[in-house]
């Protein structure tokens, strides 16, 4: 039997970017994260989000190449959440989609095309 990993609270997710100026501002401004630290070095920042102990990781590549998992993040109120982001001019993929008496969702994208969602939960015990 394999040995049981034991995980600690925190988890980043990593994000490739051309433009590591442009993914700070975008996150700061769009999603109101903030810059935990930067490397110029080795082009990579942290950012820090609104859930505890999460954190996206902005990675510099020559050419990123969005795809992957898709960070999705509970918002308590998605229709403000979707205005706020029609504000900032960010480009959403359609309209918000529901599950009933489950969850309400809306992808969305960040200015290098990785995509991203937000999540309001419809179940009453949440």
């Amino acid at each position: 039997m394999a040995e049981t990993i034991e995980y600690k609270d925190g988890l980043t997710l990593s994000m490739p970017v051309a433009d590591l100026d442009r993914a700070i501002a975008w996150y700061q401004e769009v999603l109101g994260f903030e810059l935990r630290y930067r490397m110029d070095d080795i082009g990579w920042c942290e950012m820090t989000s609104s859930v505890t102990d999460v954190t996206v990781g902005l990675s510099v590549v020559e050419k990123p190449d969005p795809g992957g998992a898709t960070p999705t993040f509970g918002v308590k109120d998605l229709s403000a959440a979707k205005a706020s982001l029609e504000a900032a001019a960010v480009r959403i993929d359609g309209d918000i989609i529901t599950i009933e008496n489950m969850v309400s969702f809306l992808t969305f994208f960040d200015a290098d095309g990785n995509t991203l969602m937000f999540f309001q939960s419809l179940n009453s015990n949440d």
